[in-house]
């Protein structure tokens, strides 16, 4: 999809590594690399390049700097990716997840996805402030949990930052979530100099959570 002047895919991991192998063209270039992997990572690592070709029109090669972000060496596009497992029992065993992408020929983006799971209840003292956890919603907790913190995964992404604490610097505004439509909120960071503020863009389907910066 088109959003924003950047491209946005989604594509959910339910085909095995030979199938996916088949969509692209430079396979002895990956064998060394899937040797080493397990079937799952496999899936998930070929799911990423088969989303890219389809995104860009053509199959390109990615890299990653030494702090894991990627980039793609032609410099056709900036790029963000992500990609979220699945746990429970879904389309017969056949899904794993999803991953995400999206590109942006100008300027720096960032993408999570996170599947919808209660498992955030958890872990939500270690990455919301005490005025971050008093704006959740109760009608929609985990939803709300997974946006505050998908969001901060991405932007944790455009920060490309060491030791970025999610508690104390990123701040996510107070807002509503909706679901099944596109909707926005704004959240500052404090971990730079440049203290700068991003506007988050989310969508809420049957079983995740994405938010993207654009």
């Amino acid at each position: 999809m088109e959003f924003q002047s950047s491209k946005i895919g989604i594509a959910p991991i339910d085909k095995d590594s030979e199938t996916l192998l088949s969509q692209l063209e430079h396979k002895d270039r990956y064998l060394p690399f899937l040797e080493k992997m397990s079937e799952k990572r496999k899936c998930e690592w070929l799911s990423v390049r088969t989303l890219l070709k389809t995104l860009s029109g053509e199959e390109k090669e990615i890299a990653y700097q030494p702090s894991g972000k990627p980039y793609l060496p032609d410099h056709s596009y900036h790029i963000s990716i992500s990609h979220t497992n699945y746990k429970g029992i879904a389309n017969n065993d056949k899904l794993l997840g999803y991953v995400a992408m999206i590109l942006n020929a100008e300027k720096e983006v960032a993408i999570d996805i996170e599947m919808i799971s209660p498992r955030v209840l958890k872990i939500k003292n270690r990455f919301l402030s005490e005025k971050e956890i008093e704006s959740i919603s109760a009608d929609n907790e985990i939803v709300h949990l997974l946006l505050h913190w998908s969001a901060k995964e991405s932007v944790f992404k455009i920060l490309d930052a060491e030791n970025v604490d999610y508690q104390t610097q990123i701040h996510i505004s107070p807002f509503v979530p909706v679901i099944g439509e596109w909707g926005s909120f704004e959240v500052m960071e404090t971990r730079t100099k440049r203290q700068q503020a991003f506007l988050v863009n989310y969508f809420v389907a049957d079983d995740f959570v994405l938010t993207t910066i654009i």
